[in-house]
């Protein structure tokens, strides 16, 4: 009984030291990669930028995976000194889509836009600014944002005519935990749905009130948005 009471007390304490250890060598190796992501990605990104981010997937559906590039500019004349948060890079960020070829290690590039995102760090007033998050899911290139309390909404493109067509955009608005309205926008039969709560309850299951509209909107490209903040529908 002694024996097997010293054996739970040696696991008790063996177990918080190595979850210190995995937790201090997640970030070393988060780091790791993500300087060799930039050392391989630096080639595509023209001089004045610099790598932000990347994700993968396969947006053209040739079973070779392709990367899209988070890049951000280098002016230092967009640095500025807020008084409560030191200094602050407002150089704004941009994409560049890169399609994967038969060797795993080159890609092409076919789409530049260098500007169409606000600074990762800009003034969010009482609360923080919306958080940019980029990622393909189901050969889509998703350009989403999260705003906490306030809600999120997501922009869906899909590769076409060496460009990546908007052809969708979700945004759900909520107060806390309240979810008050959303918008599903299909560009491709023009068709908008509003569904707005009628349940002002926190706890009680939403209930929608559906409009259905049809809207006019020309094709639009990625490649030709000038500014992400900007679009309204």
């Amino acid at each position: 009984m002694m024996r097997i009471t010293r054996l739970t007390l040696l696991f008790s304490a063996v177990l918080p030291i190595s979850s210190f250890v995995m937790a201090q060598e997640n970030p070393k190796l988060e780091e790791r990669q993500q300087r060799q992501e930039q050392k391989t990605f630096q080639a595509y990104i023209p001089k004045k930028y610099t790598f932000f981010e990347v994700v993968k997937g396969d947006l053209n559906k040739d079973g070779i995976e392709d990367a899209v590039l988070l890049v951000k500019g280098i002016n230092p004349k967009a640095k500025i000194k807020d008084e409560y948060r030191g200094i602050l890079d407002r150089n704004r960020r941009g994409l560049i889509v890169l399609l994967g070829q038969k060797d795993n290690n080159s890609y092409q590039p076919v789409i530049w836009n260098l500007n169409c995102f606000s600074s990762d760090q800009e003034d969010g007033g009482v609360y923080y600014p919306p958080e940019l998050v980029p990622e393909i899911k189901n050969g889509l290139l998703q350009i989403n944002y999260q705003h906490g309390r306030y809600g999120h909404w997501s922009y869906k493109f899909r590769f076409e005519n060496r460009d990546m067509r908007l052809i969708g955009y979700d945004a759900f608005s909520h107060q806390g935990p309240l979810l008050e309205s959303k918008v599903s926008i299909n560009f491709l039969s023009a068709k908008k749905i509003y569904s707005k709560n009628l349940n002002t309850e926190i706890e009680a299951k939403p209930k929608f009130k559906e409009t259905v509209s049809r809207i006019k909107q020309a094709p639009m490209y990625l490649s030709k948005i000038k500014d992400f903040d900007e679009l309204t529908f």
